[in-house]
């Protein structure tokens, strides 16, 4: 899954913190064992912070620690977490000046745009618990 390391670390670390869901873990220590640097663990963690995956502690005793149990946060939770697309869509600002043109890239955009929300659908049915 090395394609989106940001999805894959994000996954990664969670699926760990399922296993001790009590525990309250560092940015260092993610990036340790994730083998990154601890501002590129913050910035995502972030993010799942802001979608209610995950909380945060400052402070000497501070750290990460999840914000719901584990079986319930899905894949697609982390997934959408991130804000981030693996089906790459064509913009709709790109005006084709080619009605052909303009034909195919709508067809296409529909087509990307289903497989993206089946991805979705896919990845719900999974919890970090379950892997």
């Amino acid at each position: 899954m090395k394609r989106n390391s940001r999805l894959s670390l994000a996954l990664h670390t969670l699926s760990h913190m399922a296993g001790e869901p009590d525990r309250v873990r560092t940015s260092t220590e993610i990036a340790d064992h994730a083998g990154t640097n601890p501002v590129v663990v913050r910035r995502v963690l972030g993010k799942l912070r802001a979608a209610g995956l995950l909380t945060s502690e400052k402070g000497h005793a501070g750290g990460w620690r999840l914000a719901r149990v584990p079986s319930e946060i899905t894949l697609a939770d982390v997934y959408l977490a991130l804000d981030e697309r693996l089906v790459a869509s064509g913009s709709e600002d790109e005006a084709a000046t080619c009605s052909v043109e303009h034909a195919l890239q709508k067809r296409v955009r529909g087509v990307l745009e289903e497989i993206e929300q089946s991805l979705v659908e896919r990845l719900s049915e999974t919890s970090i618990k379950e892997v």
